[in-house]
């Protein structure tokens, strides 16, 4: 509860999420999340997976998708930890 009333405060403060959307990582973040939204679009339409697929295989194929994403996310995070030990 005291967690959903910080963010709110924090989400409500204009400044805030100026200073934050104007920053490095927010903006890298946007990019990444919109370009793999046109890429998965685009690779949707080329293939014309929209047509062949039923709601149910469509669903597990996003589910496979976003497992693979966390899996990758997870190791380059690995990978980062190991770099800043060394």
């Amino acid at each position: 509860m005291v967690f959903r009333f910080i963010i709110r405060l924090l989400a409500n403060n204009e400044h805030l999420v100026q200073k934050l959307s104007e920053s490095y990582p927010m903006r890298k973040a946007a990019q990444i999340v919109v370009r793999a939204m046109f890429t998965g679009r685009n690779f949707i339409e080329e293939n014309r997976l929209h047509e062949k697929l039923t709601p149910d295989q469509f669903r597990a194929l996003m589910r496979d998708i976003s497992n693979n994403f966390q899996k990758q996310v997870k190791q380059a995070q690995e990978n980062i930890q190991r770099k800043m030990k060394q």
